[in-house]
Formats: structure tokens, sequence, C-alpha cells
């Protein structure tokens, strides 16, 4: 299977001058329903040169996964007379629901800090740009609890030496998905990276949805707002009554 794959690969490179790589996921699709631990995702793929020669010789990969985007309110909290109230807040416009690299080695040792910044290859280079005007020590310290945060949360993961490449062709990488992961699609960009310049790129995505009675759930909450309202009522009432009965019971 493995010399058919690359066979494949080499028919693609005809015209092809710069390393080509060829990226794939274990889970097009990941369902999420009653019960949902999350979920192990396994990207893997090769690269080759034009002439179908081992590319990889001395080429870096990096594999950075990341979710849909949303705007989220960071509040910080102070101890005031013994009690913790919120203090300043900052809303980031566009702030990915997940975001994961992993690599052949540190990225400080495959690339300078500008190509890490262009590309946002790690957490220190994620772009997390805050509504309104604020002082850039005040964004960088909102950015760096906010990237804590999500990291404390398995949402933010970072792993040097996570991908795996085998005879100097093929390549792998695990990333784990959290219980807590959104629904929505998420990307995953493969670069090959050569004596600290991104030699090629290519994306792949894996589609979070969720299904049974949580899509549901899902669904009415967004389009039908009094079903999903009435449903939340009776099913308030009818767990109350359960625990009535159950009370008297005892």
């Amino acid at each position: 299977m493995r010399c058919a794959f690359l066979l494949l690969i080499l028919v693609l490179l005809g015209g092809a001058r710069e390393p080509v790589l060829v990226p794939e996921i274990s889970q097009h699709e990941i369902q999420v329903r009653q019960g949902f631990t999350g979920a192990d995702l396994l990207l893997f793929g090769a690269i080759l040169s034009p002439e179908g020669t081992r590319a990889a010789q001395g080429t870096d990969i990096v594999v950075v996964l990341e979710g849909p985007a949303r705007s989220i309110v960071l509040r910080e909290k102070q101890k005031v007379a013994g009690i913790w109230v919120n203090a300043d807040s900052t809303e980031f416009r566009s702030a990915p629901t997940f975001f994961a690299v992993a690599a052949t080695r540190p990225i400080s040792q495959i690339v300078d800090d500008k190509t890490a910044a262009i590309y946002e290859l790690g957490l220190k280079w994620l772009q997390l740009s805050p509504i309104g005007v604020i002082d850039p020590s005040e964004q960088q310290r909102f950015a760096a609890g906010l990237v804590d945060l999500m990291r404390r949360q398995g949402l933010y993961q970072e792993d040097d030496g996570a991908v795996h490449t085998s005879g100097d062709v093929l390549y792998q990488a695990r990333i784990s998905l959290p219980s807590s992961v959104q629904t929505g699609t998420y990307t995953a960009e493969t670069f090959a990276i050569r004596n600290g310049k991104v030699v090629a790129s290519a994306i792949t995505r894996v589609e979070v949805k969720k299904e049974g009675f949580e899509r549901f759930v899902a669904l009415n909450a967004e389009n039908n707002g009094l079903i999903y309202g009435l449903f939340a009522v009776l099913l308030s009432v009818g767990m109350g009554w359960l625990a009535g009965r159950l009370f008297a019971l005892v």
C-alpha cells in the first residue's frame, strides 16, 4: 500500500519544481455525542522532490491544527477585601478555539522569529487582535493570559518533537482534541521547512459535528429559540418532579 501511495505521488509531481507535500488526516469528520471524551488525530503524509528523491532529507516538518475562531472576552480578577472581583478586561476580535503545533524539533531551531511570526509557528507567535485601543504591554499581558488559560484547558498545545519522519519521505504526528472542543471546521496546515525557509505547504480539513441528542439541542438553540426554551422548561420541571419523587421514597 505504501508503494502504491508513493507511485501516485510521483505521477502527480509531473511538472512541479518545488518539493511537494501530500498530507492526509486519519479522520475528516469527528462526531460529538453524549459521553464524548475527545479524539486523537493522526496527521500524516509524504514530501518528495520533483525528481522523486527524498526531499525530507534535511527538511523539518511543522503541523499547525487550528479550530474555528471566535471573539473572546478576557477578564482579570483581583482580590479586594478578601473577595475576588472583576478588574481589567479586554476583548479579542478573533481567537482560535483550538490551536496546536507539532514539529520535528523546537521551532527556534527551525526558523527565525520573523518567519515564525509570519506563519504563526507556535503559541508565542499566535496573532490575537484586541478590539479597541490598548497599550501594547497590556495587550501582550492579556494575550499571554489567554494562551495560558487555553493551554491549561488543553485547547492550546505545542509539542516539539511530535512529528516523526520515516525513510526521509513519510511523516506523521498525533494531536489530541479534548472533550471540550468547539464544533466547526478545523484546518491542518503542514509546512516543509529547509534551511530556515518554508519550501512547501499544504492544507487538510476536519469537521467536528454534534450528532444525536446534542445535535438536536444545538440546532434548536440556534434556529428555534421558542422550542428550545419550552424544552428547557419542561426538562427542568420533569427533573424537579423526579427528584421530589425519589426523595419521597427515602
